[in-house]
């Protein structure tokens, strides 16, 4: 099945950019740029072009520490038809919307487990409080993920625009145990070769796999590309002194399109192991996305090109190769005016 809202709007872009030109060596010229197009690229083709920017996508970033590039294959967007759901939001009410992943079934709680008895944990003892609460394993628990904009004109305008973000720094005991979903139902958003997310769920440990619903907050204005930084900080602990290797994956249509790897060693600091990888830029080609996202004049489109974008993030332990945390996100935009907001859930395989 395609996305039918974004076929129609690709069929009437086609038509007017088709229209605008008036000797036929164009026009072939112009359909032939647009049959490699998808539905979604076209519209959002459109939308650019009308801003004066260029039709083709800015060439990928290859700095060294990237890995690994892949063109997007010519595909339509596909929608998901699970019905919506209430979600919690932070610091507000219920909200309805719906996760991208088909058929998706909710559970009130993670299996063996009930609201009442979330105080003990299964075996029979009290555990911390950011057990089956928060993106945590037996080995290292997420204290903090930010993906942010800052923009420095001179040195009194300076802001700090977070597209996305999560904060585990102050676990409860009264914060919900974490649902769960069947993680077969996102092999199809994410790499299935070697390394990818099917084959390390099967290696496990299956407690440290984790899915991350992101409302991302694209409402910033972008006055200055010079003074614009882009970056990503993440923040982790563990009471285990140990090396970590830190694999982003950006995924187009369940394909990677490109890979970042870090190594951040160990820092002993209250009583327990913190590893900070702190503002690390971000590659052209996610610059790149947002900006083009940020172009498209609805966000019912913003969404459509969003279903099929994901980023997988894998935490290892540089030695043993184990898997640390395994994180896999995917996105919508934030239409909420407390900005970002998130959804994690544990992924199981019922």
């Amino acid at each position: 099945q395609v996305s039918s809202h974004i076929q129609v709007l690709a069929r009437r872009k086609s038509r007017e950019m088709q229209s605008q030109f008036k000797d036929q060596a164009t026009k072939d010229k112009v359909l032939q740029s647009m049959a490699s197009m998808s539905s979604a690229q076209i519209v959002s083709a459109g939308a650019l072009q009308s801003n004066n920017m260029e039709l083709a996508p800015r060439p990928p970033y290859t700095k060294p520490f990237w890995r690994g590039l892949v063109g997007q294959p010519d595909a339509d967007i596909k929608p998901f038809s699970n019905p919506p759901y209430a979600l919690q939001a932070p610091g507000s009410a219920l909200v309805g919307s719906s996760l991208p992943t088909s058929n998706v079934s909710i559970p009130a709680s993670r299996p063996g487990q009930t609201i009442s008895s979330g105080f003990i944990n299964q075996a029979g003892s009290i555990g911390p409080a950011w057990e089956d609460r928060q993106i945590a394993s037996k080995k290292l628990r997420l204290v903090d993920f930010s993906a942010f904009l800052e923009q420095q004109g001179d040195l009194e305008n300076y802001s700090k625009h977070l597209f996305v973000h999560i904060d585990q720094s102050n676990p409860s005991y009264n914060d919900p145990l974490l649902e769960s979903v069947d993680i077969r139902q996102i092999y199809d958003k994410f790499p299935e070769p070697k390394g990818g997310l099917r084959e390390l769920y099967e290696k496990g440990p299956k407690e440290a796999f984790f899915l991350v619903k992101f409302w991302a907050d694209l409402n910033v204005n972008i006055a200055d590309d010079n003074g614009a930084f882009y970056a990503v900080t993440n923040q982790f602990e563990s009471t285990e002194n140990m090396t970590i290797t830190c694999s982003t994956k950006v995924c187009s249509f369940g394909k990677q399109v490109v890979e970042k790897v870090e190594t951040e060693f160990a820092r002993f600091e209250n009583d327990r192991f913190t590893y900070r990888i702190n503002r690390s830029p971000m590659c052209e080609y996610m610059i790149n996305f947002i900006l083009k996202l940020k172009h498209l004049p609805e966000k019912y489109m913003m969404n459509s090109v969003l279903e099929n974008f994901t980023i997988l993030q894998v935490i290892s332990n540089r030695d043993t190769q184990e898997t640390l945390l395994c994180l896999a996100f995917v996105f919508e935009v934030s239409t909420s005016e407390h900005g970002a907001q998130h959804h994690i859930y544990h992924l199981v395989k019922d």
